[in-house]
């Protein structure tokens, strides 16, 4: 039976890039006080009111190597089982415009891949592979969790309750070994994300992160991989990269980061510089996180100029590792609190997908090198965020607005765009976010009214919360 977990994913992650308000102000590339954009010119696809985005004429852009770009990950249910219809739907929105998807091995809709030692069971991990395979996909597969043996657990059985356990320190050879198999059985495979956000490692006695062990892990499995195809891309160490309110819990916070949005947790801080000391080698350096704090899941000092986090720790991280920069998962709806709607539930797609263009500006702005986006997929009807409606509907599989929305934020942002400053005003009290380069321009108004911007001359009428993609 296969695990079913919480759609929206344990950690919820933003950014926004500055805004101008009071008068018509003109911007700068990302400023404290304007946003990005290049020269304008006619409207795309993109309808006024319509969130997400439309298609566009610019040719394909691939990257490759350590640089996959824009893309998501599967979650329990996905567009491999379901009605022939909407199955037939989904493929054909995967493959319009093939983007980097992502898989864990064990659970989020994989089996236990190894019940008991040397007996593999790929039936399942096999089908998502063969997804990402039928729909032109860069694949990527994240190597967590661990089968039951390796934790503590009887051979032969599988208790999903336990799936964030770490494997036992005498079974760290285990689990590489297992990753060995598994890119031997994938050799197509070459992108690998080791773990997932430190499960199972954290030291309660010590109130900090047990990273001493998972870079013993990390280590094993990247000379195990390496060994397999030494063109196999590894990395780590998928910390998530918390952060508190500023000036609360002093013992907690970094010095090395902060910013109007609150400052890292220095537990994070920690496991990046210990894994980047320490590590065997990697590729690219890899967390998640999310734009609300982690206690009170604030958004300081709102949803979208708390989304200015993910610049920041992008930067930092550039800076501390010198590696290309991935995004495992990230977030902008802070959770529901007490049974309360909230999150994914209590946002419109309007204002969702808005905050998530204004997460994704500063990913790219800053330089980030893959972003991978959590599907929230359900098998039923309602599904805030999903990418497509449930291929378990009879007229599901049709794209949804953030599938709209990353379809063509990774077509035109790819990784090593090069973004222009242009100048971009709104009407007094009103924030507007710009982004561009040479042949296109993401324009996303924040305000929950309509709002009469300029930008590169050209006058817009912009609808509350609108996503407007321009060409140049």
């Amino acid at each position: 039976m296969r695990l079913l977990l919480d759609v929206v994913g344990r950690h919820v992650a933003a950014h926004s890039a500055a805004s101008g308000t009071g008068r018509w102000r003109t911007t700068s590339l990302l400023g404290v006080c304007g946003a990005v954009a290049l020269a304008a010119a006619l409207p795309l696809a993109m309808a006024s009111g319509s969130p997400g985005g439309g298609a566009s004429p610019k040719s394909t852009r691939r990257q490759a190597g350590a640089r996959p770009g824009w893309g998501f990950t599967h979650t329990q249910y996905s567009a491999e089982h379901g009605t022939p219809e909407a199955t037939r739907k989904a493929g054909a929105l995967l493959s319009a415009r093939p983007l980097p998807q992502n898989q864990h091995i064990m659970g989020w809709g994989a089996e236990n891949p190894e019940p008991a030692p040397g007996r593999y069971d790929f039936q399942a991990l096999d089908e998502r592979v063969a997804l990402m395979r039928a729909t032109g996909a860069t694949p990527v597969l994240t190597l967590c969790g661990a089968p039951d043996w390796m934790k503590g657990g009887r051979r032969g059985r599988t208790d999903w309750s336990r799936l964030e356990a770490a494997p036992d320190r005498r079974h760290y050879k285990d689990f590489a070994r297992l990753a060995g198999a598994i890119a031997r059985r994938y050799p197509d495979i070459r992108h690998f994300l080791v773990w997932n956000e430190l499960k199972g490692f954290y030291d309660e006695d010590k109130r900090r992160w047990n990273y001493e062990g998972y870079t013993q892990l990390y280590n094993l499995v990247y000379a195990e991989l390496k060994k397999q195809n030494p063109q196999n891309l590894v990395g780590g160490p998928y910390v998530v990269a918390d952060h508190e309110p500023p000036a609360v819990d002093p013992e907690d916070r970094s010095p090395e980061l902060r910013g109007p949005w609150g400052e890292l947790d220095q537990r994070s801080a920690d496991v990046i510089h210990y894994w980047n000391e320490h590590k065997a080698g990697a590729d690219f350096v890899v967390v998640d996180g999310s734009s609300y704090t982690r206690e009170g899941h604030e958004t300081i000092p709102d949803e979208f100029a708390a989304t200015e986090k993910f610049a920041a720790v992008t930067r930092w991280l550039r800076n501390v590792t010198g590696l290309p920069v991935w995004w495992a998962e990230w977030y902008v709806e802070p959770p529901a609190e007490d049974d309360r709607p909230g999150g994914r539930d209590g946002w419109n797609e309007h204002h969702r997908t808005a905050v998530h263009a204004t997460a994704m500006m500063h990913l790219a702005a800053s330089g980030a090198s893959a972003a991978f986006y959590w599907n929230p997929q359900r098998t039923g009807d309602d599904c805030p965020g999903c990418l497509w409606r449930s291929t378990h509907l009879p007229d599901g599989g049709q794209g949804l607005p953030m599938a709209r929305l990353l379809n063509r934020f990774a077509h035109e942002f790819p990784p090593g765009s090069a973004f222009r400053p242009v100048d971009a005003t709104a009407e007094p009290g009103a924030r507007i976010q710009v982004l561009a380069d040479d042949a296109a321009v993401l324009v996303v108004n924040t305000e929950r009214r309509s709002v009469a911007a300029r930008v590169d001359g050209q006058a817009l009428s912009l609808a509350p919360y609108e996503v407007r993609w321009l060409a140049r």
